[in-house]
């Protein structure tokens, strides 16, 4: 896990751009820095070590041949298995899965992406040829941004490493537009900024290097086709489903366990995060040891940690237990949204963060999570309910676009999302996983985790075990009112009913409440400062403050989306 950087041009300044480049990033990989170059390219790296610890893993790594550079983000699980295909073809100098990657890609070229099972950020360069390649695992997990800036292609892990480099800063009004009006966050290949765009998941390019690159340079062509994989995956009968995903599951769990690096989970006290629990408990190896991490806020209307520490007795795992107090809220907001760069969750994204802190203060690097089981098993309210809702349990308008000058708000273009399925569920499924729910946790997460210098691993987002979850027909995800069915169905032999079939319980805080109470005086001065944005309608603001004030706190996303903004342009100027 760490951060990847690079330059593709001749300018002269490029050695000193990239060093800053990778200062602005360096919390995604502290333990090494390094960059190599040649008259047409310079790629660097931040690396957090995590497989093979020792120098001769570092990054960029160069092949044997001396032809191919590596930089890369991420992790791929079955290392050990593509290098023991790999046989004798490639005389291997380290332990890494770096290394792996890289003769992996000598081998097979682009074709060797089928091969991973991982999450990944890659470009190599090929110095022969002059071509960039660049790749983005299924679903996005770690992510690729790239910019045209000067006649030259820049790439990097995050935003903020393309502003160090000099690349202008310049606001995306249709996607603020978008944000104030529907609550969406940006297409997969978009983001808040012009001239600032995402690989997105399942896709690669190449670049050839000339005198002159621009937009038209990159051309990125999908290597993932859920859609296909989807169709060849057969029916079977519920009991033998049943011992078919379990098995993925447990393996997913295992691969999860390589790294040579103290391992931590995150969990709480719904059904997915249970599940983890018992995986971990089921098949962590001897040899190793694990603790589990939970936030809670002192309020019985929110926490969950009655049903963690019961879950955490039938295991001998430590819980560290960390409270979220409203008086951290102010300094939360201002420290989560500079490494943002963009809008992201509340109060529960902030609560997240926490842990991973907590974590890398224990020397804990690396921490599972249970993401992703709603999206492939319709765990969602709004699969089945025909509420056209994409946030759990929400009965009014999450946004308040009247706050907002027309003049912006006239930019605003509902996105729309493709429906590659043959019934609405499945389409729903597919929005959420590629578009909206999965994009859009991966990047809080892969933020707030790296903020801390932490890796996150997801097995629940292992490619099998969403395709065929994804595949099943809807009574096998649907049962007398019961989400997650076969799933549900699967795991009660070994957690309970009482557990098994609780209904989904949305990970959250007392957000509404706190905004009004504990953290008003706080949030009527950041509502004054947004009110001092040459987009809003301070009038139309302090009328819905009012409201809520007066108790209109059916939600509070709209109230977070102003604070957010406030947050992140005061970030912008940092």
């Amino acid at each position: 896990m760490c951060g990847i950087a690079g330059i593709l041009g001749q300018h002269p300044d490029n050695r000193s751009t990239i060093n800053l480049m990778l200062e602005a990033q360096k919390h995604r990989g502290p333990d090494a820095t390094n960059i190599w170059f040649d008259e047409n390219v310079i790629l660097g790296h931040n690396r957090l070590s995590i497989i093979d610890l020792s120098e001769e893993a570092n990054q960029p790594m160069i092949s044997n041949c001396g032809n191919y550079i590596i930089v890369f983000n991420g992790e791929i699980y079955n290392y050990l298995e593509i290098k023991n295909e790999l046989g004798n073809e490639y005389q291997f100098k380290t332990a890494s899965d770096t290394e792996v990657l890289l003769a992996a890609y000598l081998k097979w070229n682009s074709y060797m992406l089928e091969k991973l099972n991982g999450m990944f950020s890659i470009a190599i360069w090929n110095r022969k040829e002059n071509v960039l390649f660049a790749a983005r695992d299924r679903f996005g997990v770690k992510p690729f941004y790239y910019s045209f800036f000067n006649q030259q292609l820049y790439f990097s892990s995050e935003i903020k490493t393309l502003f160090a480099a000099g690349i202008p800063k310049e606001i995306n009004k249709k996607n603020w537009a978008n944000y104030f009006s529907f609550g969406t966050y940006g297409l997969p290949n978009e983001t808040f900024y012009n001239g600032i765009h995402q690989l997105k998941a399942g896709y690669f390019f190449e670049v050839r290097f000339s005198d002159y690159v621009d937009n038209n340079s990159v051309k990125p062509k999908k290597w993932y086709h859920f859609q296909e994989r989807i169709a060849l995956i057969k029916e079977m009968p519920k009991e033998e489903l049943k011992v078919v995903y379990e098995n993925l599951l447990n393996d997913a769990i295992q691969l999860r366990f390589r790294a040579d690096v103290p391992l931590g989970m995150n969990v709480s006290g719904g059904l997915d995060s249970s599940t983890l629990i018992n995986l971990v408990h089921q098949n962590l190896p001897s040899q190793k040891s694990i603790e589990a991490f939970t936030f809670y806020c002192n309020d019985e209307n929110y926490d969950e940690l009655p049903w963690v520490n019961e879950l955490m007795k039938t295991t001998p795992y430590p819980l560290n237990k960390i409270l979220l107090d409203s008086n951290e809220i102010p300094n939360l907001i201002k420290k989560v949204s500079y490494y943002q760069d963009e809008p992201f969750g509340g109060f529960p994204t902030m609560a997240y963060s926490l842990l991973f802190e907590s974590a890398r203060k224990k020397g804990i690097k690396v921490i599972l999570d249970g993401q992703g089981m709603d999206e492939a098993w319709a765990g969602y309210d709004y699969y089945h309910n025909n509420s056209n809702n994409v946030i759990q349990g929400l009965n009014s308008s999450p946004v308040r676009p009247e706050a907002i000058d027309q003049e912006l708000v006239q930019f605003a273009e509902k996105e729309t999302y493709e429906k590659p399925f043959d019934n609405d569920l499945q389409n729903l499924q597919y929005r959420d996983l590629f578009y909206t729910k999965i994009p859009r946790a991966l990047r809080f997460n892969d933020r707030i985790s790296m903020m801390h210098s932490t890796e996150l691993r997801e097995p629940f987002l292992d490619y099998r075990l969403v395709e065929l979850a994804f595949a099943q027909p809807q009574e096998m995800k649907l049962h007398n009112g019961q989400t997650k069915w076969l799933l549900r169905d699967l795991v009660k032999n070994y957690l309970g009913d009482t557990i098994a079939l609780a209904p989904k319980r949305a990970l959250q805080t007392p957000q509404r409440e706190w905004i009004s109470n504990e953290l008003k005086a706080f949030f009527t001065a950041q509502i004054e400062a947004f009110n001092t944005l040459d987009f809003v309608d301070k009038n139309e603001v302090n009328k819905i403050w009012k409201l809520y004030l007066q108790g209109n706190q059916d939600n509070s996303f709209y109230i977070w989306q102003w604070i957010n903004t406030v947050a992140l342009y005061t970030a912008s100027n940092k």
